[in-house]
């Protein structure tokens, strides 16, 4: 699918509840894909608009999954909107793309956003917000692009696995979002194994071009703590939502959720810190590497003080030096700084300074 990179639109001046897109376009066109099941039956639909799906919402009574990908089109978000009486506020943070975490109950809906967070092709952690609207039996996703990690949820209402066909879209809303804190692990495991790489290279070559991997990796884990430490207090109020909006019987579920999201967060905190470890070894690592350059200097440079002492004290221009006129002195002096060498170099590796 072709990608369109466009500036920013700036909202400075505007009304609250101006409906302006603030992101990057990152699709050509809004996608569209519905769920609609229950117990017994699930129907997949492709609307191609959103006439389609308002049509759908008159008319079904099953619990339908509403997913959009690409949120640029504000006259798709603003007639989904008015058809589910969604506040203005809501839509406006639903197309101001980079906001908090957070959940908002209103009358009607309940409204909530996460950051979900995917490896690329070249392995970089890249962040999309996610947000969703819980109306009675209607859930609706939007997504700035396609590619998601709902693969395990849509297999299991395909397949009529576990719960969550017997269960309606408050059900649905909490396996979606468990699915995104699931995916922070795999993340994690992956920033993992990139500090114990650069652990590595640090030990074994603490070179600038590592030190400019470990300040990426720094602050990959800084946006990752931005994106999930919001996310607690988030399941920590949908736990406590109110019974129009979710079922007693998934509270449970979201208890558990919140203690997976307790576990990121930890692991999030341990990877920081390993990260600012990582920075202490590489300063340590080079001043190890100067120390050893320096003890080599200072070796070479005991070695040759005597011997420029000694070619010192013979290259001084008196006539009347013992040695000065001897037939033999020129050799006995080589031999003399030979073995000045030789006993300096014994002497350091006895004590194992070489």
């Amino acid at each position: 699918m072709g990608r369109k990179r466009h500036k920013k639109k700036a909202k400075q001046g505007l009304a609250p509840g101006s409906l302006i897109f603030t992101g990057v376009q990152k699709m050509e066109e809004v996608e569209y894909t519905v769920m609609e099941y229950d117990e017994h039956q699930v129907i997949e639909h492709n609307p191609k608009s959103i006439v389609e799906i308002n049509s759908l919402i008159d008319t079904s009574s099953k619990t339908l999954w509403i997913n959009i990908d690409g949120i640029h089109d504000e006259s798709v978000i603003e007639t989904l909107g008015s058809k589910l009486n969604v506040h203005k506020l809501s839509l406006e943070d639903i197309l101001s793309v980079g906001q908090r975490p957070k959940i908002d109950e209103f009358e009607d809906y309940l409204h909530i956003i996460v950051k979900m967070v995917m490896l690329d092709q070249q392995d970089e952690i890249e962040d999309e917000q996610l947000s969703f609207i819980l109306h009675k039996n209607i859930l609706i996703s939007f997504q700035e692009k396609s590619g998601d990690v709902f693969h395990g949820v849509r297999k299991r209402i395909i397949e009529g696995k576990g719960f969550i066909r017997k269960r309606g879209s408050d059900y649905l809303l909490y396996a979606l979002i468990d699915s995104v804190v699931d995916h922070y692990f795999l993340i994690l495991e992956a920033v993992g194994e990139k500090i114990e790489t650069l652990e590595t290279e640090l030990l074994l070559n603490p070179e600038e071009s590592v030190l400019a991997k470990l300040h990426h990796l720094r602050r990959e884990t800084l946006e990752l703590r931005r994106s999930v430490y919001p996310l607690r207090e988030v399941i920590s109020r949908f736990e406590k939502i109110d019974e129009s909006f979710l079922n007693p019987d998934v509270r449970v579920f979201i208890r558990d959720l919140y203690d997976h999201t307790i576990q990121v967060i930890e692991t999030i905190e341990v990877l920081r810190e390993s990260a600012s470890g990582l920075l202490d070894l590489y300063m340590n690592s080079v001043s190890n590497k100067m120390n050893e350059i320096m003890k080599v200097l200072t070796i070479m440079a005991s070695i040759f003080i005597p011997l420029t002492f000694i070619a010192g004290v013979y290259g001084m221009n008196f006539d009347n030096m013992p040695e000065l006129h001897y037939k033999y002195g020129y050799h006995i002096i080589w031999a003399v700084m030979v073995l000045v060498f030789l006993g300096l170099l014994i002497y350091f590796k006895r004590k194992k300074w070489l």
